[in-house]
């Protein structure tokens, strides 16, 4: 089997750079004087300039049943440092090491129906690798989101969102300062108790009901890329003094956790690998997607009563998917400031696998299991060098129909020659055309055929005689993957339409 060439690779080096990016330009205050000890108050910004919020939704959410609304969250919050030895069992003790004042704010999408509202919120750090807030694990999983009656709710937690870093919009205060402009950020070893706050507000809100009066059964903490690293210490270090939140979402994270101090350089002082403690009374659930097990396997850990693992074969750590839904959103709010992928022109296009089925599958399991139901199916280990020399495709792994059934390549990796640095974070995709394409040049480039000698690419007719004959194989692959717990039924359902009104085969 082929291996993986490394300008293909977005290795753990480069993708942990992109993760604890924004922590170059937060700026780091000197703890304030401490305050009284009370809860964060909520109040409702002002209208600004713009009249919306920074990224509110270009969907209607309205067609859903949602409503989308903005509240700033401030107080006091509190930063930690280390105590004790941290080791890479996750074990990780704090204790306080300063306070600040802060104001940052909530986005808040929730069901218009309280009828509607399934009791639990998934709160997600925005991830601010691009330099604004952005929101790709609601990107990921907004189809469960929304049929299922979730509340979401963003948090600008670290600096770079509310002050602004490297990019053209200078956070949320240069984007807008007539609503913004009040905003205060103390830096990002402060984001750990930001985050802890705003899901106390949202469970005891101290002013306005961010959520409008619906209750609160199960508080679920999410962040994907640079907030996963933020997530990864927030499980080990805060919140077994916190104790907001019931479980975890952890995807595409790398071996390496976020430093609890928020200084980069800090980095190399923490655990390598950093792994999820297994001691918690509330789960933990790691995803990752081709593009970061590389970077991640060397904190790979054997699932427990209270952490599981999946990793997904064919999928990425950007999409076609997100980056579809998400981009219309970005640019409502960035326009032409909105980050770039910046792929070079005649690359192969984006991953268009099933990394957002999997991660409905995924955020129902957790929301049932942080309810006390049934711990989800573990998943096997992927490899990204050992791949299938027939499709390309790699081996292991969480798999569901679109590798099981393969009608083109799709892969986490991809070269990066001549493009953006957030290029290789949206893998690639390779229709099996007879090496139709201006990348099938059977080199990196070629997302089917790497490496010498050429590979012909698969021939679809071959590998489905007739069209009855293909659906025939993803309605069994599918139901598989369900009978699994890695699909949910809904998307099954949907996977075989696809199939349906698809052409392949014969």
């Amino acid at each position: 089997m082929p291996a993986r060439s490394s300008r293909r690779s977005v290795t753990a080096t480069a993708l942990g750079a992109l993760l604890c990016g924004a922590l170059l330009h937060g700026p780091q205050a000197t703890p304030a004087a401490a305050a009284a000890a009370t809860g964060p108050t909520l109040t409702v910004p002002p209208a600004g300039s713009h009249g919306f919020p920074f990224l509110a939704a270009a969907e209607d959410l309205g067609s859903y049943g949602y409503t989308e609304s903005e509240y700033f969250l401030s107080g006091t919050a509190t930063s930690y440092a280390k105590s004790g030895l941290w080791t890479s069992d996750g074990r990780w003790n704090v204790r306080a090491s300063g306070t600040a004042a802060y104001k940052s704010r909530l986005l808040v999408r929730r069901p218009t129906d309280p009828a509607r509202f399934n009791g639990t919120v998934v709160v997600e750090w925005l991830n601010v690798s691009g330099q604004i807030d952005l929101s790709p694990d609601y990107w990921f999983e907004r189809d469960e989101l929304l049929r299922q009656g979730y509340a979401w709710v963003g948090v600008s937690a670290q600096a770079v969102g509310v002050n602004g870093g490297l990019g053209d919009i200078k956070g949320l205060k240069g984007w807008d300062p007539a609503r913004y402009g009040s905003l205060v950020h103390p830096g990002d070893a402060f984001a750990y108790d930001i985050f802890s706050q705003a899901g106390q507000a949202l469970r005891t809100p101290n002013g306005p009901d961010p959520l409008g009066g619906l209750p609160v059964r199960t508080l679920l903490a999410d962040g994907e890329s640079q907030s996963a690293g933020f997530m990864t210490t927030y499980v080990n270090a805060v919140q077994p003094v916190s104790k907001v939140y019931d479980g975890f979402m952890v995807h595409s994270n790398s071996a390496v956790a976020a430093p609890i101090s928020g200084a980069l350089g800090d980095t190399l002082l923490m655990p390598n690998p950093s792994r999820i403690r297994t001691d918690l009374p509330v789960p933990t659930f790691v995803v990752l997607t081709e593009t970061d097990v590389p970077g991640a396997a060397a904190a790979r850990q054997p699932d427990t009563a209270s952490v599981v693992h999946w990793e997904l074969a064919g999928t990425a750590h950007g999409d076609q998917w997100a980056y579809d839904l998400g981009q219309p959103t970005v640019e409502k709010s960035a326009g032409p400031a909105a980050p770039s992928a910046d792929c070079a022109a005649g690359s192969a296009p984006f991953n268009d696998g099933p990394g957002h089925w999997a991660m409905n599958a995924a955020l129902r399991h957790l929301a049932g299991w942080a309810r006390g139901g049934a711990r989800p199916p573990s998943g096997q280990p992927l490899s990204t060098v050992l791949r299938d020399p027939a499709t390309g495709l790699a081996t292991g792994g969480v798999r569901l129909p679109d590798v099981t059934v393969p009608t083109r390549t799709l892969t986490g990796l991809r070269d990066t020659t001549d493009s953006g640095v957030f290029c290789g974070l949206y893998g690639a995709r390779d229709p099996w055309n007879g090496d139709a394409d201006a990348w099938d040049r059977h080199d990196d480039g070629d997302p089917s055929d790497p490496s010498f000698p050429p590979t012909a690419e698969p021939v679809l007719s071959r590998l489905y005689p007739t069209h009855a004959d293909y659906v025939g194989k993803v309605r069994t692959a599918a139901q598989r993957s369900v009978d699994a717990g890695y699909l949910l039924p809904e998307d099954a359902t949907a996977i075989v339409a696809a199939a349906q009104d698809s052409g392949i085969g014969g």
